[in-house]
């Protein structure tokens, strides 16, 4: 007696997604990621001569909303986590860019010797002279340890339009914020690509977003 043999039925991982999908939802968070570095360095620069918690807010924000997209799409946090050490150099990179390249399209160098310091809390002004007598804007410095002292002798940018406050010139580094911000997108762009494939095969096999075991 022959046995009625019966269509094999497919078994549907619960969760499953197509690799179409998971890889069209990498590329947006990696775009994500570029479009912020983008706002924030152009907001930097629309701002200059204005309040840098403009830019700094309107960063963090940014910074916040791709962890939380990392989150998302890996389906666990560490990869989120992970994510602060590129977003800081988004952060600073961003903010300072603009600022620091306008010191050195427009910026008059003049060697000062540093006469006085103020100090409120964390913020240092260090009076300074030039050739031509004191200036009338300080130096200043926001920290626990500025390096400089009564007596000390460099080279400093000043704005001929007073939109960017006074800086070192040693400090002041273009260059390296926008190696800054390379880094941050590619940081960014390689976590996307990992929070992808792994988010792709946690959802191929069926885990839940909120599983016991996602950290």
């Amino acid at each position: 007696m022959s046995v009625a043999s019966h269509p094999h039925t497919p078994v549907v991982v619960a969760g499953a997604r197509p690799a179409l999908w998971s890889l069209a939802m990498t590329a947006v968070v990696a775009g994500l990621g570029l479009a912020v570095i983008v706002v924030n360095t152009l907001v930097g620069y629309l701002t200059v001569g204005l309040s840098q918690a403009v830019p700094i807010c309107l960063g963090l924000a940014g910074c916040f909303t791709v962890a939380v997209a990392l989150r998302l799409l890996h389906r666990a946090w560490w990869l989120a986590v992970l994510s602060v050490v590129p977003a800081l150099f988004v952060l600073v990179g961003s903010v300072q860019l603009a600022p620091e390249a306008v010191l050195q399209q427009r910026g008059v160098a003049q060697q000062v010797t540093i006469t006085d310091v103020q100090t409120s809390g964390k913020r240092h002004e260090f009076a300074l002279r030039g050739d031509s007598g004191p200036l009338d804007e300080p130096l200043v410095y926001r920290g626990s340890a500025p390096g400089y002292r009564v007596g000390q002798q460099l080279t400093v940018l000043t704005d001929p339009q007073g939109q960017v406050e006074l800086a070192d010139a040693e400090k002041v580094d273009v260059g390296g914020k926008r190696s800054m911000l390379v880094l941050g997108a590619v940081g960014w762009t390689l976590f996307a690509l990992l929070a992808g494939w792994r988010g792709h095969v946690r959802r191929a096999r069926g885990r839940q977003a909120m599983a016991p075991l996602s950290i």
